[in-house]
């Protein structure tokens, strides 16, 4: 059984992650590419849909305190806003004019602070519990979701692409 006093905590962290995410994507989405963030958020969040409720239901990660605990198993807040959040930041300011070196750097980068961010919240709060997973698996499933997000975004506006980077 969880604390009363460790929950009100583990909500007041996971309201400062909200609102630290949606200052995120104010400071971070340029004004131009609001039309791309949007593609990209939604792209993440029919993913992380499917993937989070498969490794949930699967009984590999708990989240014992969320939001809209009767709706299902998975975390609102990480597989609808958080995460699709920042993939939208990480897809339209993406180094595309750089070397491969940059752009791996990248995706290092990214999805390396998530991890991290993650094993923290793991470790310190009941926001999630890792039952049969590990930090790793978190990387490697954030690293692949940013490719194909950012397959599918490069998909979806070839046309713009074709004109900016000829």
């Amino acid at each position: 059984m969880l604390k009363s006093s460790s929950v009100f905590r583990d909500y007041i962290i996971l309201r400062l992650i909200w609102v630290v995410t949606a200052g995120l994507l104010f400071k971070f989405i340029p004004k131009d590419k609001v039309r791309q963030g949007v593609l990209a958020f939604l792209y993440k969040q029919v993913v992380t849909w499917l993937f989070g409720l498969l490794v949930v239901e699967k009984g590999l990660i708990k989240y014992p305190v969320r939001f809209f605990k009767k709706a299902n198993k998975s975390s609102f807040s990480f597989e609808y806003f958080i995460y699709p959040s920042l993939c939208a930041i990480f897809n339209t300011n993406y180094p595309e004019n750089k070397n491969k070196f940059i752009k791996i750097f990248y995706y290092i980068f990214n999805s390396g602070a998530i991890t991290i961010l993650e094993f923290i919240l793991e470790r310190y709060t009941n926001l999630i519990k890792y039952v049969k997973w590990k930090w790793y698996w978190t990387f490697i499933t954030i690293s692949l979701t940013y490719f194909s997000s950012r397959l599918f975004y490069r998909w979806f506006f070839k046309d713009e692409f074709k004109e900016k980077y000829k």
